[in-house]
């Protein structure tokens, strides 16, 4: 019988085998994988997401589990990305790059469930969406949160336990994987679980984020406008459509602040300049 610990293997083997494929150093660290039934939970897809969002059996109707993961980003990467209104290079070669990774992984993942006799269903690691609505009607995000892989953010994006810089992937499977979850927590954002912060909101170069809202339709016009005037970019795809400076070096980037210790301290370097995590309850 196929495991959750055999998939999370083959997730972080497909991960680590990446940079050699590519030649180079690599952005990412071990993944997270997370997997759940299909059962009731997945029915408020429609109300919590977009209205047209799929149920896992409308992917495949004979879909039985849930399999979410996680790919975090090193640390070395997000510092690079924190300065400055627009976003680095390396964060949209990242973005690219990752986006065909998850597809490795979910392939992965499918043939390996495929030895057992377990038949699996993918979607794409982006641009999934309703470009009017700017809605998923697969979103990897809130089928993330169903499985208990992490709690949103203020920011609107996951936070695991590895943080929320990231990417994520999901797909479904017939094989009958049992409850996986991997956050202990109820809320993984600081200001969510009633501690100060605001960092992500005031972090955001557009003010696209509030304690209350987001800005959707703000957010995705700063997110093409860097493709257009970033000329670093210009031999990315147009589909290299990012920012992350929501997501950079705060509190949530590389954890969930709200499960932390106060004594832990986390000191981050960045050429000539330092930016100190500390347990993030005093912040």
């Amino acid at each position: 019988m196929i495991s959750v610990d055999d998939l999370r293997k083959s997730a972080e083997t497909c991960v680590a085998e990446e940079p050699g494929r590519l030649g180079s150093a690599g952005w990412w660290q071990p993944p997270l994988l997370a997997a759940a039934p299909v059962d009731s939970r997945f029915d408020q897809l429609p109300r919590m997401a977009a209205a047209d969002h799929l149920h896992p059996t409308d992917l495949l109707p004979t879909a039985r589990s849930v399999v979410v993961f996680y790919i975090p980003f090193k640390p070395e990467l997000v510092k690079e990305n924190k300065p400055g209104q627009r976003p680095c290079r390396n964060w949209g070669v990242a973005y690219v790059q990752t986006n065909e990774l998850i597809g490795r992984v979910s392939l992965a993942i499918k043939e390996l469930l495929a030895t057992g006799g377990f038949d699996s269903g993918l979607t794409p690691a982006t641009h999934n969406f309703d470009p009017m609505r700017l809605m998923a009607r697969w979103s990897h995000k809130h089928l993330a949160y169903l499985v208990n892989l992490g709690r949103f953010g203020v920011h609107h994006l996951l936070i695991t336990p590895a943080g929320c810089t990231g990417r994520l992937g999901s797909l479904v499977t017939e094989a009958a994987l049992g409850e996986h979850p991997l956050i202990k927590t109820d809320e993984a954002c600081l200001l969510k679980a009633g501690r100060p912060c605001r960092k992500c909101i005031e972090a955001c170069p557009v003010d696209a984020l509030s304690e209350n809202g987001f800005d959707r339709t703000r957010c995705w016009q700063r997110l093409n406008e860097n493709y257009q005037v970033l000329d670093c970019f210009s031999d990315l795809p147009a589909s290299t459509d990012v920012c992350g400076k929501c997501t950079t070096l705060m509190p949530c980037s590389f954890k969930n602040p709200v499960a932390k210790s106060k004594s832990t301290i986390v000191v981050l370097k960045k050429n000539d300049f330092h930016e100190e995590i500390a347990d993030l309850d005093e912040i």
